[in-house]
């Protein structure tokens, strides 16, 4: 049964995929030929120079730039480099933010395959040694001699060999976790580092599908009006009447738990605030003069919407992808907190602070206030950001 669900899943992404991709094409390469005519006539510039002036759109839009640069270079920033910074050490749980403590490192007993620069990249690479926690160690011979760390007030006494071709000082490596570790012993900094990617990614996936979608209906909707309008606007109605986390709780058990179904089931509540707004600037756009003239010489209505329609309304799209963007951060976080969303070993800022929620009252808050102020900061960078665009954007506002 799951394998039917999975094989009929993927058909249907394929599917919506290649529709998607033949129903754009044309109209994507339009809109760039458009686009890459109005910057070269500077129509652009004066809305790029307003938005340089708003000091809220320019910080939001640093903090997206650096969220950015560190999601694509996670696995290289992250202290912790392993498959979804997932380096599990037990004896150090819940450690307070600051903590430092040196470790012996031992070779582990399967070979641990080097990845390359790509791959890396995109995956971390596993370690290749086991990180002993020691409160003290002094050499002796050809051993390590070391208190092992194993609870609060706890050591064990311990031999390690050491090879003639190692020192024990290259053994021995201290560690310091600048903001603390979870109860599993993993560093908190380097899953919030690897954790912005899914931020980032639900974000990008959701606002593609949710303004695919609205766009779509929007200018349909507003372009032909009569029945086509009635029926769209129906449509509209019904999914805004449904509470949007009650939404993607449906579509995520349709789905099933994961990855990639959280971005779809996000994306495909968010669409409906799209087309209201494409539909209320169509309804004005389809008077005016330069419409009546392009069907007057008898353009096809697919030419006028995605040629002369389109376009014109990229302003509020852009502005509303911005939000769109910001609200699948905070849906996203919301499902994975609640346990329907990313699933672990995965870092997610919303799953950081279910794992780590009880430490508030245990005198670690920091473990759990950490995500959150991340969710707080990007959730508001694009916030001022589709401010700044909107204001921007708006010709009154010369």
């Amino acid at each position: 049964m799951v394998g039917r669900w999975t094989c009929w899943y993927g058909n249907f992404i394929w599917f919506l995929f290649l529709g998607s991709f033949d129903l754009f094409h044309g109209a994507l390469q339009k809109f760039v030929f458009y686009a890459v005519q109005k910057v070269s006539s500077s129509s652009f510039k004066p809305a790029w120079a307003r938005l340089r002036k708003n000091t809220g759109a320019v910080w939001g839009l640093c903090i997206i730039v650096v969220a950015v640069v560190t999601a694509v270079l996670a696995y290289w920033i992250a202290p912790d480099h392993s498959p979804n910074a997932n380096r599990m050490i037990l004896e150090i749980g819940g450690q307070k933010p600051g903590f430092s403590m040196e470790f012996v490192k031992r070779p582990k007993d399967k070979v641990v395959k080097k990845t390359g620069f790509f791959d890396r990249l995109q995956y971390g690479q596993d370690d290749e040694l086991n990180y002993i926690p020691v409160l003290s160690w002094q050499q002796k011979g050809d051993s390590i001699i070391a208190e092992k760390y194993i609870d609060e007030g706890l050591t064990e006494r311990v031999a390690y060999p050491v090879s003639d071709q190692v020192t024990a000082s290259a053994l021995i490596v201290k560690r310091t976790f600048w903001l603390g570790t979870d109860k599993f012993g993993r560093d908190i900094l380097s899953r919030l580092i690897v954790g912005v990617r899914v931020s980032l990614v639900v974000g990008l996936i959701a606002v593609l599908i949710s303004l695919s979608i609205g766009i779509v209906l929007g200018l349909i909707a507003g372009y032909f009006g009569g029945k086509t309008d009635a029926v769209i606007m129906w449509l509209i109605n019904v999914v805004w009447s449904i509470p949007a986390l009650l939404l993607v709780f449906a579509i995520t058990l349709a789905l099933g738990k994961g990855f990639w179904q959280v971005f779809i089931a996000v994306g495909l509540t968010l669409w409906v605030s799209t087309a209201r707004i494409i539909r209320t600037q169509v309804l004005s756009i389809r008077e005016l003069q330069y419409i009546e003239a392009a069907r007057a010489l008898g353009f096809t209505s697919f030419r006028i919407i995605f040629r002369h329609v389109l376009p014109n309304v990229m302003g509020p799209v852009m502005v509303m992808a911005a939000a769109n963007f910001a609200s699948a951060i905070v849906i996203e976080a919301g499902l994975s907190f609640l346990g329907v969303g990313v699933q672990p070993p995965q870092p997610s800022w919303g799953l950081m602070i279910k794992e780590n929620y009880n430490f508030i009252i245990t005198g670690n808050p920091l473990l759990a206030l950490s995500p959150g102020i991340c969710i707080m900061l990007l959730v508001l960078a694009f916030n001022l950001l589709g401010n700044g665009l909107r204001d921007a954007l708006d010709v009154r506002s010369e």
